[in-house]
């Protein structure tokens, strides 16, 4: 009784959406911290003898030529401003001609910036603001279409070979019964998340693979090293201590061949890693549900009860084909004339969508992002439909908004 106006935490229950939120948060958290300890511990030892050894060698030198060390600190100042402009020891590509432009816009628009060529002048910047924020974004488009198109692709591939398997190990009673059943089967069968997830791993590593068997014949890296380019790159992080297709000329290599290499394994690998990052938030969301369904039990009061819905059979993760999902009535993303409250939730229609379709859904889920701001702003969040409790899935809006009905099944128990 005492639980209904508060928590016996000593707040008021939280709403199920803010606790996932603040339970990621603190995972987040601790994850940093565990990193943070693991990196200092493996990378600090080797930060400290790379500065023993440098100063050595500066006192050295600044002996051996008798220069003055603030005449050397200043004339390696120098040296800095001319790395950042691109200048380097090594003879290296031009970095402002086109190809180097095309290669820097390439950076900029994946978001991988790698840092090694940034401009200089203030219109350049400028530019680079407004160049930036149109090109992230459709870059970012065409990285949720992509995974649509590649989920959509597994599916298909896992139903049929789900219907051979069926098919032969199909029982005779079955079979005389006029294949009843195993229309049935089929019809309500849908791949788990955990093979799409694994089909996407195993792309990634095969990608990663492949591109570093060239960078270390082309750029004279260790495999390892080659490999650790290729997640750097592929996964937009950029760091910028090794950069690909840098040099003026391969030797014993054709230059354009190599270029041409580089520009499709980086396309590829940052598509296959950017689909597999959004397949395992799907995993780690589903872990979240758990956790969070474990600490109802000690405090049912923090979480809103989920409705029991007693004919509803448990559901195993999946992420269904187009042509398999069945139809609910028309959904709010392709017809535009649903409620978006309903209790069959918001969910994509099953065929790959047309640019129109996907016009039209941006364009009512902007309305429904609107109502969401302003209900909140009133004090009156909307309730999440049932179908949004049990996938844990707000639908979202847009781009994102696509991918998450997309995989909004993955998280649903049959």
């Amino acid at each position: 009784m005492a639980c209904r106006g508060s928590c016996c935490c000593g707040s008021g229950p939280i709403n199920e959406d803010n606790a996932r939120f603040l339970l990621l948060a603190l995972f987040i958290i601790i994850y940093l911290l565990c990193g943070a300890a693991v990196f200092s511990a493996l990378e600090q030892p080797k930060e400290r003898e790379a500065k023993e050894r440098w100063a050595q060698r500066f006192e050295h030198f600044s002996q051996k030529y008798n220069l003055s060390k603030k005449d050397l600190n200043n004339f390696l100042r120098n040296y800095e401003e001319a790395n950042v402009a691109g200048i380097r020891v090594d003879t290296i590509r031009p970095r402002w001609d086109f190809t180097g432009a095309f290669y820097f816009v390439g950076t900029v628009v994946s978001t991988i910036g790698f840092g090694m060529t940034t401009p200089a002048t203030i219109g350049g910047k400028v530019f680079l603001m407004f160049y930036g924020l149109l090109g992230c974004a459709a870059t970012i488009l065409f990285f949720n279409l992509f995974l649509e198109r590649v989920i959509t692709i597994i599916a298909v591939v896992l139903k049929s070979c789900h219907e051979r398997r069926h098919s032969n190990v199909v029982l005779p009673q079955n079979a005389t019964a006029g294949g009843g059943e195993k229309g049935e089967d089929l019809a309500g069968w849908k791949p788990s998340v955990y093979c799409v997830m694994l089909i996407l791993g195993a792309a990634a590593i095969l990608v990663s693979c492949c591109a570093s068997l060239m960078y270390s014949a082309a750029e004279g890296w260790g495999y390892l090293d080659s490999l650790y380019f290729c997640f750097v790159a592929f996964s937009t992080i950029g760091f910028g201590d090794m950069v690909s297709s840098q040099r003026v000329v391969y030797e014993g290599h054709a230059t354009a061949a190599y270029r041409l290499g580089n520009f499709f394994f980086i396309l590829t690998g940052v598509c296959c890693i950017y689909s597999l990052f959004n397949v395992i938030s799907i995993v780690i969301k589903q872990v979240l549900n758990w956790l969070l369904r474990r600490l109802e039990a000690p405090c049912r009061c923090c979480f809103p009860r989920r409705g029991h819905h007693p004919h509803r059979h448990p559901r195993r993760n999946v992420v269904a084909p187009g042509h398999l999902r069945a139809r609910r009535g028309p959904s709010i993303e392709t017809d535009a004339i649903n409620d978006s409250e309903t209790d069959t939730g918001r969910r994509m229609s099953g065929e790959m969508i047309s640019m129109r379709d996907f016009l039209a859904a941006n364009k009512v889920n902007l309305a429904i992002m609107q109502k969401q701001l302003s209900e909140m702003a009133i004090g009156h969040p909307r309730q999440p439909s049932s179908s949004s409790h049990q996938n844990g899935f707000s639908g979202g809006v847009g781009a994102l908004g696509i991918m998450n009905n997309r995989l909004a099944e993955t998280s649903v128990d049959r």
